[in-house]
C-alpha cells in the first residue's frame, strides 16, 4: 500500500483516522501500532514476522544494555545484538544474490540465487532501530520501557517504507506524551503537507516520469543525444518529486497523528556545489551516515587524509545502501570523488562564482541519475556518451511537444517559488482553500484515471 492510492486516502487512512481520534490517549500508540502492522502487511504478509522480530529484538536489547549501564562488555554484547541482528536481515534479503551472482562470474561456478523478494522498507527501518539502539547505548537517549511505545515508533506507518528515517529522539516526547499530541494546527498542517506532497508525486512526478520510462522501453542505445538530454532531466524531476512529495506526505500524516517529523528535502536543485546537494538531498540518511558512520570514524577531526578515507568509506556504504548492483557503488564512488576534490580546493571557487556554480551541480547530478538508474554498466556507459557525443537516434521532437510543458511545471516547481508562496499564504483560507482543492480534485482524477503510478524508492 502506498500514500498514493485512492484505497490508502479514502478507506485505509479515513479509518485509522477516525479510530485514533476516538480512543484514549493511553490506547493511541496501540491504534498506531495495529493500524502500522496492517499497513504493512497489506501486500507484504509473508514478512511480517521480520518486523516483529526487528522490534522485539532492539527493544529487549536496550533494555538490556540500560540494565547494565556501567558494565562495557555487556553494554556492547545488547549493541552487538542489535547490530548483527539489523544488518543480518538488510544483508541477507538485499544483497545475497549480488554476492552469489559476482562469485558465480569469477569463479565459473553455479550456485542457484534465493531471488528473495526485498521486503518493503527494510533499509529504511533497520537503520532507524539499530539507531535507537546505538543512542540507547551511548547514553543519548533512555530505553524505552514500554513495548507499545516502542512498536509504534518501530512501525510508524507514515515513515515505515520509505522515511523519512525518523530517530528515536525525533518522537519520544511524543510517543510518551498523553495529552496535548494532538491539536488542531498540527492537524491542518497536516493536511496541507500531505496534499501538497501529493501534488509533488502524482501530478509532476508521474507526468514527467512517463518520458523516462517510454525511453526505457524503446532502449537507451536508439535515442538521439537531444532526447537523451530530455529524458534525463525528466528522471531528474521525477525522482526529486517523487520522493520529496512521498517524504512530505509522511511528514503530513506524522503532524495528523501529533508528530513532528524532520524534513527530508530542501530544494536540492537549487544548490551552488555538490557538497551543499548533499545538505538539501535526502537530508536524514546523510544525516544518518555523517551521525553513525562518519563521526565515528573520526570525521574531520584526524587530518585531511583520514578525513577523505572516512568520506570514502560513507559514500561507497551509501551506494551500496541504496541497492545490490555495481551502479549503485559506482554512483557513491561518483560523489565521494567530486565531494573529495570540492574539500580540497574546488568548494571556494564555487562559493565565489554563483552561476557557474549552479551549472556544475545541476550537470553534475544529472549525469549522476543515469549512473543510479542503469544497472546495465554497459547501457549507462553508451548512454552517458550520448550524452556528450552528438548520435542519432530517435528524434526529441514528439517527446519534446507533449512533455514540455510537465518538464517547465517540474523546473520551476523545483525553485524557491513554492516555498516561498506557501510561507506568505498558508495562513490565508481565502488562498490556500482553493489552491489545495484544486490540487486534490487533480490528483485523486489522475489517480482514478491512469494506471501508472511508480513509487521509485521502492527499489530500494
Amino acid at each position: 500500500m502506498i500514500f498514493s492510492n485512492i484505497f490508502f486516502m479514502f478507506r485505509f487512512l479515513t479509518i485509522v483516522l477516525l479510530i485514533y481520534y476516538t480512543v484514549p490517549y493511553r490506547y493511541k500508540n496501540a491504534v498506531i501500532t495495529l493500524a502500522s502492522l496492517i499497513f504493512y502487511s497489506w501486500g507484504e504478509v509473508k514478512y511480517f514476522p521480520i518486523m516483529i522480530a526487528s522490534t522485539i529484538v532492539d527493544f529487549f536489547s536496550s533494555q538490556y544494555i540500560e540494565k547494565n549501564r556501567g558494565d562495557k562488555k555487556k553494554m556492547k554484547r545488547g549493541l552487538a545484538c542489535s547490530v548483527i541482528f539489523n544488518l543480518g536481515c538488510l544483508i541477507f534479503f538485499k544483497y545475497t544474490d549480488f554476492f552469489i551472482s559476482n562469485i558465480n562470474n569469477f569463479t565459473g561456478t553455479s550456485i542457484p540465487l534465493l531471488r528473495i523478494p526485498l521486503p518493503l522498507g527494510i533499509s529504511f527501518y533497520t537503520f532507524q532501530t539499530m539507531s535507537y539502539t546505538i543512542d540507547v547505548y551511548r547514553g543519548k537517549v533512555e530505553a524505552e520501557k514500554n513495548i507499545v511505545n516502542f512498536s509504534a515508533f518501530v512501525t510508524m506507518f507514515p515513515q515505515l517504507i520509505a522515511g523519512p528515517i525518523v530517530l528515536y529522539s525525533d518522537v519520544q516526547k511524543k510517543l510518551n506524551t498523553h495529552e496535548g499530541r494532538i491539536t488542531l494546527d498540527g492537524i491542518n498542517e497536516g493536511i496541507k503537507l500531505f496534499i501538497f506532497g501529493l501534488g509533488k508525486k502524482v501530478l509532476i512526478a508521474n507526468n514527467v516520469g512517463a518520458l523516462w520510462t517510454d525511453i526505457e522501453t524503446m532502449g537507451f542505445g536508439a535515442v538521439s543525444t537531444p532526447l537523451a538530454w530530455l529524458g534525463i532531466i525528466a528522471y531528474s524531476l521525477q525522482i526529486y518529486f517523487d520522493f520529496s512529495g512521498y517524504s512530505l506526505m509522511a511528514i503530513g500524516l506524522g503532524h495528523m497523528l501529533g508528530f513532528d517529523f524532520p524534513q527530508n528535502f530542501n530544494l536540492p536543485y537549487i544548490s551552488k556545489s555538490v557538497t551543499e546537494f548533499w545538505r538539501r538531498w535526502h537530508i536524514t540518511l546523510s544525516s544518518w551516515f555523517r551521525d553513525y558512520v562518519y563521526i565515528p570514524l573520526g570525521g574531520n577531526r584526524k587530518g585531511l587524509k583520514r578525513q577523505i578515507l572516512n568520506m570514502l568509506v560513507v559514500w561507497f556504504l551509501t551506494g551500496f545502501w541504496h541497492g545490490a548492483d555495481w551502479n549503485f557503488m559506482l554512483w557513491g564512488l561518483y560523489y565521494f570523488v567530486l565531494l573529495a576534490i570540492e574539500k580540497v580546493f574546488l568548494l571556494k571557487w564555487l562559493q565565489k562564482h554563483p552561476v557557474p556554480a549552479r551549472i556544475y551541480t545541476l550537470l553534475i547530478i544529472v549525469v549522476g541519475w543515469s549512473i543510479f538508474y542503469i544497472t546495465d554498466l554497459k547501457a549507462m556507459g553508451g548512454f552517458i556518451v550520448r550524452l556528450f557525443v552528438p548520435t542519432a537516434g530517435v528524434p526529441v521532437g514528439y517527446y519534446f511537444r507533449n512533455y514540455f510543458v510537465s518538464i517547465l511545471i517540474g523546473i520551476l516547481c523545483s525553485t524557491p517559488l513554492t516555498t516561498k508562496f506557501y510561507d506568505k499564504y498558508k495562513d490565508n483560507l481565502v488562498v490556500m482553500i482553493p489552491v489545495l482543492t484544486v490540487i486534490f480534485l487533480l490528483s485523486v482524477a489522475y489517480l482514478v484515471d491512469s494506471t501508472y503510478n511508480p513509487f521509485i524508492y521502492f527499489r530500494f
